[in-house]
């Protein structure tokens, strides 16, 4: 990085082997205002995508890196006007023998106290507690650093290195930066917890750090051993919502709740207004009347609406509504949001839903439109099936699975009729929803989803 007349060069830090990275998205502009570790662009490799955060503090003058653009090591990505915070070395000159680092100032010890530390056991990793803020050194034994996980990790160079020096695994740490980004700050708190503890901490399910052994390494195989293959990558959306998924498996007490909704006179009444709503530009599909049921059932069970906050000690509960629901596309689901659902009618939800796919379809869905979700809906109906296990959209306490609709022959006044029934799938975090509740829930919704006609009510 070199600065003259106040002007500060950010470039693209040590890439490795990797060239010509592709430049996904930049996030800043000329004009705004950033501080050490603000991230400036999103890169993405074959191997994983990753922000680079700006080493200077200030004004940004010009960016140099632009969306689809490629870039290498040393390139220059941001011009910043510094405004004479301390900066940090340039990519350029960490290429030159790094200086030996001076050994740490030991602490005297008090005189009762022993000077020094016991050696770790086999396995452990001596954290120097000087660098938590607290005099002596304690043994950790962290579960070893999961690779792949650590190099997805949303955490500038410094705050890498940080981990490293701690051993701690950066995929189970839980960023509260800027968009999430990982800060010294997080690390410490994730070993503080450790020690705390007696073993790593369990980051990023919203609870509290626990010790926990490391997963078992699913084992590698040579699969052409066997007979021809082929690689195919996975989408980006594949490779960012796989460890997504993975850790709210592994983080969350999934429960599903399994419930059948009588939907016959919903879809009478849908079929009669279809016309209409297509006249007004607006499909009106079933997936409109579930959400805006789910809006009530929502309303009657607050708790649904709800999180888990980092100590796990309190909920969070939200007192608006926006609501998720997956979208098919040609390169993999993504989740839209529909904000503020509550005050949207079943023909205005039916609008958002139809303009949010559309956008999702085209690959145009902006990140603003995937956020704030606070319930989602996942609706397989129109492929098929008849009951699935959804895994929650994490920090979201609970997810509605729905499946295909089929007649069936349902006992009622000493006989059977044929009635169109709907299969939903409950899928709930049982640290905050019990079954009891689970099952009140399932048993509002199917109520509200059998009277159709109290969901074209208006929204005050």
């Amino acid at each position: 990085m070199n600065a003259a007349g106040g002007l500060v060069e950010v470039r693209v830090p040590d890439l490795g082997n990797f060239k010509d990275v592709a430049v996904i998205d930049v996030l800043v502009k000329p004009g705004d205002s950033i501080a050490i570790d603000t991230p400036l662009v999103t890169l993405e490799s074959d191997k994983a995508a990753m922000d680079v955060p700006s080493t200077a503090s200030g004004v940004v003058e010009r960016v140099h890196a632009t969306k689809g653009g490629k870039v290498n090591t040393g390139d220059l990505l941001a011009t910043v006007k510094a405004d004479g915070a301390q900066t940090d070395s340039a990519p350029a000159a960490a290429a030159a023998p790094p200086a030996p680092r001076p050994a740490a100032p030991v602490q005297p010890a008090a005189p009762s106290q022993p000077a020094a530390s016991p050696p770790p056991a086999a396995g452990g990793k001596l954290i120097p507690r000087s660098l938590l803020g607290v005099p002596t050194s304690y043994r950790s034994d962290l579960a070893p650093i999961d690779e792949p996980g650590f190099s997805r990790a949303h955490a500038g160079p410094s705050v890498r290195k940080f981990a490293r020096e701690l051993g701690v695994d950066l995929a189970r740490v839980t960023g509260h930066g800027f968009k999430g980004r990982i800060t010294h700050d997080d690390v410490k708190a994730f070993v503080k917890g450790a020690l705390a503890g007696g073993g790593g901490g369990v980051a990023g399910g919203g609870g509290t750090d626990t010790a926990r052994p490391a997963l078992p390494a699913v084992p590698t195989v040579d699969f052409a051993q066997f007979g021809p293959t082929a690689v195919e990558p996975l989408s980006r959306i594949q490779r960012i919502s796989g460890p997504r998924l993975h850790a709210s498996w592994v983080n969350i007490p999934h429960v599903t709740q399994f419930d059948v909704a009588d939907i016959t006179d919903l879809e009478q009444l849908r079929a009669g207004l279809k016309d209409k709503a297509q006249a007004a530009g607006v499909k009106l599909t079933p997936l409109a009347f579930i959400m805006r049921a789910c809006v009530k059932a929502l309303q009657e069970f607050p708790r649904f609406n709800s999180s888990l906050d980092a100590d796990g000690a309190n909920l969070i509960v939200r007192k608006y509504l926006h609501m998720g629901f997956a979208a098919d596309t040609p390169n993999g689901l993504v989740v839209p949001v529909v904000r503020d659902a509550d005050h949207k009618d079943v023909y205005e939800l039916a609008r958002h839903l139809g303009a949010l796919s559309e956008k999702a379809r085209a690959g145009k869905l902006p990140p603003a439109d995937m956020q704030g979700g606070c319930f989602t809906i996942s609706s397989l109906g129109g492929i098929g099936g008849t009951a699935f296990t959804p895994i929650i959209n994490a920090p979201e306490v609970a997810i509605l699975g729905v499946s295909r609709s089929s007649m069936q022959p349902l006992y009622r006044d000493g006989g059977f009729v044929p009635r169109l029934m709907l299969p939903l799938s409950l899928s709930y975090d049982h640290r905050v929803i019990d079954g009891a509740m689970a099952a009140r829930f399932t048993t509002y919704l199917v109520h509200t989803l059998a009277e159709s006609r109290a969901l074209l009510e208006a929204v005050l």
